[in-house]
This record gives structure tokens, sequence and C-alpha cells, in this order.
């Protein structure tokens, strides 16, 4: 079954091994360029550059083919490793040396496998060889947009150790991204709650100071009402695509974050002196809290904001510029 591309596809995180990118027996296709070959952006240059999606200076762009195909390890039968093309950094494959799995008949390269620390495990096929072939069985039902709160997994911000979610700081690095452009450089007003959490404290940093221009709120199934200048719309977790918003500009997030942040209230509980809550707060689970401040992904926020073509903006690509020079700063640090 074909699902939306995730936003954490391309992250890297920590030094541990993660878990499969792809739930069993689904895929995603990602539209752009990606893997091996790549080519320095000093050769490439910005007019070619700009053919290719990508509207500012990188390190290097892939002259991969558009179109590969994402599925779980699990899921891949009839392949081989090629021999010599088994590099990684420190527990297993990271697809430095390209393609590294070939067909068990013919020995065709078919596909490159990552399972190496840091990434996300994940085959991705070369739409070059591979096609799709019809499987027994009715389709999966495409969701409705009202079905998503009952049918969609959500995914908790913060880990049982305590980390905020890998998941979460990619998706709304990636909405960040579309959030910042669809801005135009004016300061926007954050609802109070889990939003202000996560989307604030960089909205702060990034953009100017002064009284909001421009509201943002969550907008979509199951909320009420509201016209917002910027709406956080959840991506359908099948289709990929947004929630129609026509009040103003659509920003999307991934639907498990969307509806977490749209349904649960985290604020912990507290003791007060007198109160009547009764036996229902002592049962209630506390919520995990993190050890620290919510940082977005630095590296899936510029691999969005890049292939924008509003970073060709002054004010943005100046916003581009700082971040891609500080790292190591607030606020992705």
């Amino acid at each position: 079954m074909r699902v939306a591309l995730p936003a954490h596809a391309h992250q890297r995180y920590g030094h541990d091994l993660l878990p499969a990118l792809m739930e069993p027996g689904t895929y995603a296709v990602d539209p752009e360029p990606s893997g091996w070959p790549w080519r320095p952006w000093e050769e490439v240059g910005a007019r070619e550059a700009e053919t290719r999606g990508v509207y500012a200076p990188v390190y290097s762009l892939s002259y991969g083919p558009r179109g590969a195909i994402a599925v779980s390890p699990g899921d891949v039968r009839g392949t081989v490793l090629i021999r010599g093309r088994c590099d990684g950094l420190c527990c297993g494959l990271d697809s430095r040396n390209g393609p590294n799995l070939a067909c068990e008949r013919c020995g065709r390269e078919v596909a490159t496998r990552i399972d190496d620390c840091s990434y996300w495990h994940v085959v991705w096929l070369d739409p070059r060889v591979v096609r799709a072939a019809g499987a027994d069985g009715p389709a999966r039902r495409v969701l409705a947009w009202e079905e998503l709160r009952d049918g969609q997994a959500e995914i908790p911000p913060v880990e049982p150790k305590g980390a905020w979610s890998p998941v979460w700081e990619a998706a709304v690095a990636a909405a960040l991204a579309h959030l910042l452009a669809e801005s135009g450089g004016a300061r926007v007003g954050v609802p109070t709650g889990a939003v202000a959490e996560v989307f604030g404290p960089v909205l702060d940093v990034l953009l100017p100071p002064g009284p909001p221009m421009k509201s943002l709120s969550l907008a979509g199934p199951g909320l009420p009402a509201a016209a917002p200048d910027i709406a956080l719309v959840p991506r359908h977790p099948q289709t990929g695509e947004a929630w129609p918003y026509d009040a103003g500009a659509a920003v999307p997030l991934m639907a498990e974050v969307w509806t977490y942040l749209a349904f649960h209230d985290d604020r912990r509980l507290i003791a007060v002196a007198g109160g009547r809550a009764g036996a229902a707060c002592h049962d209630a689970p506390v919520p995990l809290l993190p050890y620290g401040p919510f940082r977005p992904d630095w590296d899936v926020f510029l691999y969005t904001l890049v292939r924008l073509p509003e970073v060709r903006e002054p004010w943005l690509r100046a916003v581009y510029d700082r971040v891609k020079e500080g790292r190591y700063s607030r606020p992705f640090l």
C-alpha cells in the first residue's frame, strides 16, 4: 500500500540504531532526485540547480533518479548484497558507494539498503529497474479526513527516555520552513499550548521582534471553524495531500503530529490545597516531560527550505544563510 513519504525519510538522528522508516506492507515514493551520484554546488551552479528544484546553495546535489521507492528492509525478497558496496560509518550500510543490492537471479543493481546507526532503516528501490505489480486482495480504502482522528495512530512528542521524538523534530522542521515562507517575514502570533512550545521559540529567533502581524492556529477536521492568516493543517498519511483550507495560507504538518497537537492537553496536574478533583486526578497518568526545550531538526529544515522558491527573497535567504552557518546555535541546539 502506498503512503505519504515521511518527513523524516532523510533524517539522521543520534548514534543509535533506529527502527525501520516504513511500516511492513507499505511503500512511499520520493519525488526528488535522491542517492548516488552527487555533484558539488560549484560544479552545478545556481541556474542548473534551480532547474532541479533547489533555490539556494547546498554542499552537493543528488543526480540520482526521481521516484525512488522506500520499503521496509523486511519486505525485500530475491536480492543479494553487492561485494564492495557494503561500506558504512559504524554499524551497517549507509549508501556511500551507491546501490548495494542486486537481483539474485540476474545480478542487476536494483536497490540501496541503509541500516547504519543514525539512519532510519530502509531499502530504496531504483525506479528505473523495478515496477509495481498487482497484489491479491482488495485495495485498502483511503481514509476520509473525518476518520483520521479515530483511524490514525498518534506519535507522542516525548520518548520514554525523556528525549523529544525525532519524528516530531523532523515534522515540525519541515512545517517550519513552509511557515516562514508564508509569513513573508512578518511577525507571527502563535497560540498558547503545545503549538507555542514547538514553534514559538524558533519563530522568536528567526522572525523580527515586535507585535504579531499575522495569526497562526491549527485548522482541520474535528476542530471548530477558524480563519487565521496561516493555518497548520494535517497532511494525509496515505495520499500526502494537505487538508483543504480556503481562508488563508495553509502549512501542512504530518498527520500523526497534527492530531496530537489538536486533541491532547499535556498540562501537568498539580496538587492544590483543598482541591476537589478526587481520585480521578490521582489515577490520571502523568504526561511524559522532555528533559530539554524542543529543537527542530536542522537538516530537515534546510532541506525543505532550500526547495521552496520563496528562499530567493532577500529576507528569507538571509534566514537560510544564518541557519546554515549556525548549526550549533539557537534555536537548533
